[in-house]
């Protein structure tokens, strides 16, 4: 292969104008690189938003966060592009899928040297997360880190061989060094000591530790005056508003400092930045973890040659050791204000810190930064020429199948300011039949799996705080139950509900408690768990008991210490296994003497407790009943055939093959998945894909009951036709069914092999198995 004299980069993570910190990063870096003799670049960035955002014109490609095929199709553009070298940014939460996975599915189909730049290094990740780092390491020709800490996490812990790593700092802008007093006037502050702190504002950024330590300050220096200069994070931003900047600017009205605290709530541009950075006596950074790999405002604070304090964060170990800042512990007010007031009472010592910093950031500024990494792109190349890749050809059997686009239409169209209606005329919301407890729980378990998922929107928030109110309204305290049924005109139309709808309300407070994000949800869910948890285990419904256990299993994910709920476990899986043993023989494996409506959750709830608790019973019935019914449920061609609601299956009698219902296959894929999940069988991918491809044709009529149309699902196959209603169960069903099968193609993909002849397709199945659902 010959290497031509002109080196084409493309930069790969976020770009401005979308606003944080890689955004910032990469944009420099690339112009940088730019700037070199003999070099050409182009940017693909990710969006975090539908729309997108207004890029330059480096930019040619643009990646959708969460829709794992544009990785690929990025990976097609780079690789017919004439790139020479893939340059990385890799920050955990810029990518979609589960910890970031989707980017392995680029890395995966690009044949182009790839050089990552990890701006984290955790040491101890969960498991899912350090499979996603050791495959993203493996799949890059060199990786880039900023701190010898970071090297050495990846040396120990990580098994990157050395030679493979560059240890390059965080590039900074070249500027002069110069005296505060000449940038105060600006800003109005001159005669003042400044203190500064900026960036994307956080929990995590620890503000609130400072300014308990101004009153203090500001006794011993009067002139002190805090500046905190940056927007509310974006995705904060969108999630709880300015809640965080409010708390701030109130606890500084408390502490009586808020004539010395300045709050600019924007994000600056470099040379209003660095106007700012000028006319600084102190840098402060209180982070609060200690694991922050790098912190680019410290490296760009630093460098201009300002004094600085800071908590013991890995980067700021390393920059400011030898004299050339001060550390502090950790969440230590005390220890601010006795380091700020010893600097700023100490000239000499403090310019003789500044003049350190700026001596050595000499070697950070972008310009000698891009040469190095100019370096390592050409070891990359080199690398790559020896070995290249193939082009990715791929058949059919070599990638997942494709699925419809997850489309919130119709759960929008059915659902106003009450919940979720019940039923629909064709497409229509039909309002005289109202509301009810299941579907408005299977709504609300809808939402908070799209939250899991990365969805997340505006209306799908809006529309969760409908259905979770339903249900708030719909408990009776007096009772411990959840009534059902609502009429259009908000009038309940009975006072008890049933047993099933008590089941599946305590299955989706359970998923709101172990997985929203969402402060409020997850404590209001908490709160009603308890109370409503009894209520199932008073009833004699065997599939009210599965759909509780479903949902302990959920809010355990979270508090897997409450003692009460893991009895409430315990309880709920013996009268399970108590009605099978009582039915079961060995020609009828099951738990009654009839397989009616959403059987698998029966088997579903066995495995999943079984698993989890360590009861190997409860796991062996749970398998053995949902491989008979499996059996049960599949047509002479093959395709899945769920047991008709038009008569149900009793023991000794023919199944009935119509009509056949959505939940019958929803409930089919969340079982096989978690059977999966369980015991490693690719016989479970199998039947949880053919169950799914039961609502896209593959079915006894050959008919979709997903309509493209609508975004809805069709009420059932009938016999010799398609029910054309589409209430809410049908298209919850098939939503949470998409979502399911979406989150375990991630899962699967985390352990996909890049090089097919190191592993069977069944040896990556059983690896598989440990990360679906592992968190």
């Amino acid at each position: 292969m010959t290497i031509s004299d002109t080196l084409r980069v493309a930069f790969v993570g976020d770009y401005p104008p979308r606003k944080c910190g890689i955004a910032t990063f990469t944009h420099d870096l690339s112009s940088a690189v730019a700037g070199l003799a003999n070099t050409e670049c182009l940017v693909v960035p990710v969006d975090d938003i539908e729309e997108g955002y207004d890029y330059p014109l480096n930019v040619r490609f643009q990646i959708r966060e969460q829709d794992r095929e544009s990785y690929r199709r990025a990976a097609d553009f780079l690789n017919f592009s004439n790139v020479d070298v893939v340059s990385l940014q890799h920050e955990f939460g810029i990518y979609g899928g589960p910890r970031g996975a989707h980017i392995l599915s680029f890395l995966r189909d690009l044949r182009v040297p790839v050089v990552t730049t990890l701006h984290t290094v955790l040491p101890d990740p969960d498991k899912t997360l350090r499979r996603v780092m050791e495959q993203l390491l493996e799949l890059s020709t060199r990786v880039v880190v900023m701190t010898r800490r970071s090297r050495a996490t990846l040396l120990e812990q990580y098994q990157v061989p050395d030679e493979k790593i560059d240890l390059i700092v965080h590039g900074i802008p070249d500027r002069p060094f110069s005296d505060p007093n000449f940038y105060k006037d600006q800003f109005d502050l001159a005669g003042k000591h400044v203190g500064l702190t900026f960036g994307l504002l956080s929990p995590n950024k620890g503000i609130e530790v400072v300014l308990k330590a101004l009153p203090e300050i500001v006794r011993e220096v009067p002139s002190f005056v805090y500046l905190v200069l940056g927007a509310t994070h974006p995705s904060l931003l969108r999630s709880e508003g300015e809640t965080y900047r409010i708390g701030l600017e109130r606890l500084a009205k408390e502490l009586g400092i808020q004539k010395r605290v300045v709050f600019y709530n924007r994000f600056v541009e470099l040379e209003e930045l660095t106007n700012f950075i000028g006319a600084t006596d102190l840098y402060i950074t209180p982070y609060l973890n200690a694991a922050q790999a790098v912190s680019g405002t410290l490296a760009y604070s630093f460098g201009c040659g300002q004094a600085v304090i800071s908590t013991p964060y890995w980067h700021a170990e390393e920059l400011l050791a030898d004299g050339r800042g001060v550390l502090t512990p950790f969440g230590d007010s005390a220890a601010i204000a006795t380091e700020t007031i010893a600097l700023l009472q100490d000239e000499p010592r403090r310019h003789a810190m500044r003049k350190k910093a700026y001596l050595l950031g000499r070697e950070m500024v972008w310009s000698h930064v891009a040469g190095l990494y100019s370096d390592s792109f050409g070891l990359a190349r080199q690398s790559q020429s020896v070995t290249p890749k193939p082009l990715a050809i791929r058949t059919l059997d070599e990638q997942p199948l494709a699925h419809p686009k997850i489309r919130l239409d119709h759960v929008l169209r059915m659902t106003d300011s009450t919940g979720i209606f019940q039923h629909a005329t064709f497409s229509l919301p039909n309002f005289q039949e109202g509301y009810c407890t299941d579907d408005n729980a299977r709504a609300l378990i809808f939402t908070v799996l799209m939250e899991d998922l990365g969805r997340d929107s505006i209306e799908l928030h809006q529309a969760a705080s409908s259905y979770a109110a339903f249900l708030n309204h719909a408990f009776d305290e007096g009772t411990g139950r959840f009534r059902n049924f609502m009429a259009f005109d908000r009038t309940w139309l009975e006072q008890n509900g049933s047993d099933d709808s008590q089941g599946r309300a305590v299955w989706a407070l359970g998923v709101c408690a172990g997985r929203s994000r969402r402060r409020s949800f997850q404590s209001w869910s908490v709160q009603l768990f308890q109370r409503a948890l009894p209520a199932p285990a008073r009833t004699t419904s065997p599939r009210t008991w599965a759909l509780a256990l479903i949902g302990i299993h959920e809010y355990l994910r979270r508090l897997s210490g409450d003692r009460l709920v893991d009895q409430m476990r315990d309880t709920l899986t013996d009268k399970l296994i108590e009605l099978y043993e009582r039915s079961a023989t060995d020609d009828w494996p099951w738990f009654e003497s009839i397989a009616s409506y959403a059987s698998a959750k029966l088997s579903h709830a066995l495995i999943l407790s079984g698993k989890w608790s360590g009861n190997a019973k409860a796991t062996k019935i749970g398998l053995d009943s949902l491989r008979w019914l499996a059996a049960k449920q599949v047509s002479p061609e093959g395709r899945f055939r769920p047991i008709g609601s038009n008569g149900f299956y009793r023991r000794g009698k023919p199944i009935a093959a119509y009509d056949q219902q959505p939940i019958e296959a929803h409930a089919m894929i969340s079982a096989a998945i978690e059977a999966y999940n369980a015991e490693g069988d690719p016989f479970w991918i199998d039947q949880a894909q053919m169950a799914f491809d039961w609502f896209l044709c593959r079915n006894d009529l050959g008919q979709p009951l997903y309509d493209s149309a609508t975004a809805g699902c069709h009420d059932g196959l009938q016999e010799g036709r398609v029910n054309e209603n589409q209430g809410a169960e049908s298209t919850l069903a098939f939503l949470m069914s998409l979502v399911e099968m979406e989150q375990l193609e991630s899962s699967l993909a985390i352990v996909a092999t890049p090089d097919a002849t190191t592993a069977t397709d069944e040896n990556r199945d059983q690896e598989a198995l440990r990360l679906v659902h592992a968190d």
